[in-house]
């Protein structure tokens, strides 16, 4: 089975990707012809400049009294967590158990929320965002200085956006690997955002195992995050791969992780202010920033509809292939989302007592996203 993928992953960059690390980038907005034959179709990203330099955004938001001004009256949604890793895996301190920890949120005004992100430092990070359509809500007051749509990607995908987010945060913030069931258009007006991307096909590169989840909580009074399990007990699937391990967990990290280190190298995409990044659904993504003087990264993303037509049925039939055929094809494994190589992360007793819960929680998944 292991020489099979592996084939895949090559022909697919051979035959539509590409061998570099890098994505195309187009000068000017793409028709909707062009972006649907060239992008949407083959499920291939772009990187697209010189597409929001008539947004008012582009000026008016590197002005921070401007924002402060603007959103006076507005009550939004703060995200703390003590590492900057955004819905990340976590060791819980007092069971060891590795598990997804979801950030603490406040609902605060937003010239307070602001102050929170600006003086963030490593042991208790913020950024703004909520992915609901929050830039409509929440920050309603600055949806004139934006379109709200491209009219070349609602014409290619046939839809208008189903939300429209926006996210303002800073260089401590670190989203993890994941996927999303939409076609994002990602638009940065200040700072950068760093991508790694990886496409469906490399679903068993991510090593994608069901964690407990957990929320985040911080105490105003000492300053200090606490980890709680949820009650009752739910299993999030998710990434367990760190592309970027600290020196000292290189060598652990990459013999952990084979598949991954030693596969086809990521996409490595920069978006720079004023740039917009095509993310085709489904698509593998971790993202990092470097912010402005300021010291803030904002940026607004657009999720539309994806179409659930073959590829999704094919990404279906490659995610239920036992990650446990590809370490090790002497053995069949039973756990779908399970890999063998990663299987000294946790407890094996209690990993062997989720392998129901964690199948049903990846086939739930798919029927959800099938269903919007």
């Amino acid at each position: 089975m292991e020489e099979p993928v592996e084939n895949l992953w090559q022909e697919v960059r051979d035959l539509s990707l590409g061998s570099s690390t890098h994505i195309d980038l187009l000068s000017s907005p793409p028709t909707p012809l062009q972006f649907l034959r060239d992008y949407v179709s083959p499920n291939k990203p772009c990187l697209i400049s010189n597409a929001i330099n008539h947004w008012p955004a582009t000026n008016l938001w590197h002005s921070t009294p401007y924002l402060l001004n603007t959103l006076s009256s507005s009550s939004v949604s703060l995200h703390l967590t003590p590492t900057g890793k955004a819905d990340a895996l976590t060791p819980h301190p007092t069971t060891s158990i590795t598990c997804f920890a979801s950030a603490k949120v406040q609902r605060i005004p937003f010239p307070d929320a602001l102050t929170r992100v600006l003086e963030s430092d490593p042991n208790c990070v913020g950024y703004l965002q909520q992915q609901n359509d929050c830039f409509r809500s929440e920050y309603g007051p600055l949806s004139h200085d934006c379109d709200l749509e491209f009219t070349w990607a609602s014409e290619a995908l046939g839809c208008l956006p189903e939300a429209v987010n926006l996210w303002i945060g800073n260089d401590l913030s670190e989203t993890s690997f994941h996927k999303d069931h939409y076609e994002n258009i990602y638009a940065v007006v200040s700072g950068e955002k760093h991508f790694l991307l990886l496409p469906p096909t490399d679903v068993h590169r991510m090593y994608i195992r069901p964690y407990p989840a957990a929320n985040y909580h911080y105490s105003q009074d000492t300053g200090e995050f606490s980890l709680e399990l949820e009650e009752p007990v739910r299993y999030v699937p998710w990434c367990s791969v760190n592309p970027y391990p600290s020196p000292e967990l290189k060598e652990k990290e990459m013999a952990q992780f084979p598949l991954y280190f030693d596969g086809p190298k990521p996409f490595e995409v920069t978006v720079k202010a004023g740039e917009i990044l095509y993310l085709p659904s489904m698509w593998f993504h971790h993202v990092r920033q470097s912010p402005d003087s300021r010291g803030l990264t904002i940026a607004v993303n657009y999720w539309c509809d994806m179409r659930f037509d073959i590829k999704y049925a094919y990404f279906n039939f490659l995610q239920s292939l036992p990650h446990s055929m590809l370490c090790n094809p002497a053995s069949s494994g039973n756990l779908l989302v399970e890999s063998q190589c990663h299987s000294s992360m946790g407890n094996s007793g209690e990993e062997s007592s989720i392998t129901a819960s964690a199948n049903d929680d990846l086939l739930q998944d798919s029927k959800d996203a099938a269903e919007k």
